[in-house]
């Protein structure tokens, strides 16, 4: 699998200066001890409160220096990709921030990190620091494992230890507090493929139709593979795993992490298939979907939940500085407004055939014999667009016609402007493609000119104006606007019978355009478009003919 990154020792230290440099001036800094010790501190810090110090292996970002500034974390130490940082590196980090007040090191479980972090803690506590540590199990993947992971879970232990230290509360009621609401953190992760490492080969140990269920966030393997299925079905898969571990009588804040690799879309789905699952009815606090604690780019999820109280509410939604903390919600119902209605609706059964006389009559049977005469040109145009596009242009203009057709009985027709906007709004929901939405701005620009005084030649000529504008074609890119734009010129000074005469002139000449600069036929070369006019002018052409002689 491809990456980008220069040297594969210089990835961490190069992506946490990058962190640094995209931060607003002031607020973090970074040790000069790279590359073999790399810690980011808070620019700010005094040493007057308790600091809260985590860490461990890269590739989990934005964890863990993402979640460093005020309110969350003071510092975090980072090991290279997956590994984690020394006892040297953590005890750095202790000496750099803590003052009398002390400070809690929060830490997934881990053996290295247990390890590394424990053995800096003791040296710290040797040179006269006050240290406390709080470990992190939250994982339920392997419920009988006597050491469960640390995953996504511990940032809720971030952002609750950071409030509590921002607000001036002694060390051992952090520990305590985060000690107790480690106890009731639950976590859950699934995947379609395991992660990969830069510099590394990458071999992906899951079928092209299974994921995994349980797995760690360093690539480990899961607790089980299960059968690629619906989404639904995978979360309430987890669901019911999830369920069983919870306090019953609890509120829950619940948090939705993107393993690294989940497309957003993808994500709001799941989002949407955990809220309506038996879950939602307990969760109170929702986090996310974020990328919070990743593991590369693996294509997974996870979800945590931690039982809540009024004390962890208020830590959980205190703001931060770290911007990679995504502000909880609180769980709320869809909100669903009625869509406006158009001024301009013709209302159902106005405008009988039986009520039109006069123009309006003239007016129905241009119209009429128009789309009568594009319908039966279907088959026809359907094989002049095969030879040059995917052949469906005449469907698509029969299918138009066919639905002015329907709409006739109840076209508005002593009111010219209103008759051209309900063309154009059929014509915008069922001719589907650019055709479609091209011919509804069209006349519904049309339509706009004539409510505002203009008549029939102008408002035509102002839908072919805001159509060229918002389409692209002009005269020339052989698309239908080679015959619409000759018929309106003539149209405009000589009539119906000369409008009619200069769209088929213009419709052949598109045989000749050996390129085009609009439609599919742009993809295509010379070869392919000699002799072949374009159908939809060739669709032009003939609605002005029919249009010409419908004998009104």
């Amino acid at each position: 699998m491809k990456h980008f990154f220069n040297r594969r020792e210089d990835i961490v230290t190069e992506a946490l200066d990058g962190l640094l440099l995209s931060t607003p001036e002031g607020q973090l800094a970074r040790l000069d001890t790279y590359p073999a010790i790399k810690v980011i501190f808070r620019a700010d810090w005094d040493k007057s409160k308790v600091a809260v110090i985590s860490g461990g292996g890269a590739g989990h970002e934005p964890s863990h220096a993402g979640f460093v500034g005020k309110g969350m974390l003071t510092a975090a130490v980072s090991g290279e990709i997956f590994a984690s940082p020394s006892v040297d590196a953590v005890l750095t980090a202790i000496r750099a921030v803590t003052g009398a007040a002390g400070c809690l090191l929060v830490v997934k479980n881990y053996t290295g990190d247990r390890l590394n972090f424990g053995l800096a803690a003791e040296k710290a506590r040797a040179e006269g620091f006050r240290v406390e540590m709080v470990i992190v199990a939250d994982d339920i993947a392997l419920p009988d494992l006597p050491q469960p992971r640390g995953v996504a879970g511990t940032l809720f232990i971030h952002k609750i230890a950071g409030h509590m230290a921002e607000a001036g509360e002694e060390l051992e009621a952090i520990a305590v507090a985060t000690r107790a609401a480690a106890a009731d953190i639950v976590s859950l992760g699934m995947s379609l493929s395991t992660c990969s490492i830069p510099g590394q080969a990458h071999e992906d140990r899951l079928g092209p139709n299974e994921g995994e269920l349980g797995l760690g966030i360093h690539g480990e393997p899961g607790a089980e593979r299960i059968a690629l299925q619906e989404a639904v079905a995978i979360v309430a898969t987890m669901v019911q795993r999830l369920d069983g571990m919870m306090q019953a009588g609890r509120r829950h804040a619940l948090l939705i992490n993107n393993l690294g690799a989940v497309p957003p879309l993808e994500m709001g789905l799941i989002t949407k298939a955990v809220l309506d699952s038996s879950l939602a009815g307990r969760v109170d606090l929702i986090i996310g979907p974020a990328p919070l604690m990743t593991a590369l780019n693996m294509n997974g999820f996870s979800l945590s939940l931690i039982a809540l109280d009024d004390a962890r509410v208020a830590a959980l939604t205190s703001p931060v500085a770290p911007r990679a903390w995504v502000k909880p919600v609180r769980r709320h119902a869809l909100s669903v407004l009625p869509a406006p209605k158009a001024e301009t609706a013709i209302p159902a059964g106005s405008h009988g055939r039986s009520e039109v006389t006069g123009d309006a009559a003239a007016a129905a049977r241009v119209i009429e014999v128009v789309c009568n005469r594009l319908v039966s040109l279907e088959t026809d145009l359907n094989r002049l667009d095969a030879r040059t596009g995917d052949g469906d242009t005449g469907s698509t203009v029969a299918t138009g016609a066919r639905s002015v057709l329907a709409l006739l009985p109840r076209l508005p027709l002593d009111d010219p402007a209103a008759t051209c906007g309900a063309i154009g709004d059929t014509l915008g929901i069922s001719m589907g493609g650019s055709s479609g939405v091209l011919l509804s701005i069209f006349f519904t620009a049309a339509g706009k000119e004539l409510a505002d005084g203009g008549d029939l030649a102008k408002a035509l000529s102002a839908g072919l104006e805001r159509m060229t504008f918002y389409g692209g074609a002009v005269p020339g890119d052989r698309t239908m606007v080679d015959a619409l734009a000759p018929a309106l010129r003539a149209l405009a000074g000589e009539g119906l019978a000369a409008a009619a005469a200069a769209a088929r002139q213009g419709a052949v000449a598109t045989g000749s355009m050996m390129r085009a600069k609009a439609g599919r036929s742009a993809y295509l070369a010379a070869r392919d478009l000699e002799g072949v006019p374009d159908p939809g002018a060739e669709a032009v052409a003939a609605a002005f003919e029919a249009a010409a002689g419908a004998g009104v």
